[in-house]
């Protein structure tokens, strides 16, 4: 990890800019600077998000190490009736996800429905035009886009509607179940129910953290790249320094670069 007290640059850069500083009358290439800048800033954000991903990481492990304590606990209290009436709490959170995709295929096919019929609209609108008042090729072409968006919205509104009358069928099968369970099962169900929602509950809890967890690995992924990249680009200038300067095809106090697109 690099450390926001010093900068991690090979000796040829470092003596590049050891030069580029000192009174020699030429004039520091502005880039430098700007990359120094952005190398001591990805540093620091390294540092500071590595601390945080270190710290949101224990939190994750306080919170699922007491999870599977209170968890344990409950179970030993409520015998057998967890494992009993598992295939209920199963069956709730099915049916509840399958509710929720018949939903999304409702408002689908809904939207496929409300295109249709604007479409549908359009080419009555058009068809209502007196053809004579245009260019004939115009028109026509006109007619082909709106015959062609007409196909393609009935196709998108069959298709749609397929996949809610599968989606709502899904639901309602699920749902038969849930019910069938909930009679069979009754008592383990009423038994187990403190435990099964707190394992809800935990769950919820752990699922942020864990995103949490995965937008910190993710910002220091990011600040490493950064922080690399503004190395590379120093390490470049650093290059065309010596370059230029043994080839001394410049005036020797002001020395010029292109910038690197």
């Amino acid at each position: 990890m690099p450390d926001q007290s010093e900068l991690h640059l090979d000796p040829h850069t470092t003596d590049t800019f050891s030069e580029e500083t000192d009174n020699n009358g030429e004039e520091v290439d502005p880039r430098i600077q700007a990359e120094l800048e952005k190398l001591n800033q990805s540093s620091a954000d390294i540092n500071r998000h590595e601390t945080q991903l270190q710290d949101a990481r224990q939190r994750f492990h306080c919170a699922l190490v007491e999870a599977t304590a209170k968890l344990v606990e409950l179970s030993k209290k409520t015998g057998k009736a967890v494992e009993k009436s598992k295939p209920y709490w199963e069956a709730c959170s099915t049916a509840t996800q399958a509710q929720l995709e018949a939903h999304d295929a409702a408002q689908d096919f809904e939207k496929a429905m409300d295109i249709l019929q604007a479409v549908r609209d359009m080419i009555s609108t058009a068809q209502l035009r007196d053809k004579h008042q245009l260019d004939s090729d115009a028109w026509q072409e006109m007619l082909d886009h709106a015959t062609q968006r007409l196909t393609e919205a009935e196709q998108t509104k069959t298709s749609s509607e397929l996949v809610h009358q599968v989606a709502v069928a899904k639901s309602t099968l699920a749902m038969s179940l849930v019910k069938h369970l909930e009679k069979k099962l009754r008592r383990a169900i009423n038994k187990s129910k403190p435990y099964f929602e707190l394992k809800a509950k935990y769950y919820v809890q752990l699922d942020d953290l864990k995103k949490d967890v995965d937008e910190l690995q993710a910002r220091l992924s990011r600040d490493k790249d950064e922080y690399k990249t503004a190395l590379g680009n120093l390490e470049m200038i650093s290059e065309q320094i010596h370059e230029c300067r043994r080839s001394s095809t410049v005036s020797p106090h002001v020395v010029l670069f292109h910038y690197r697109n």
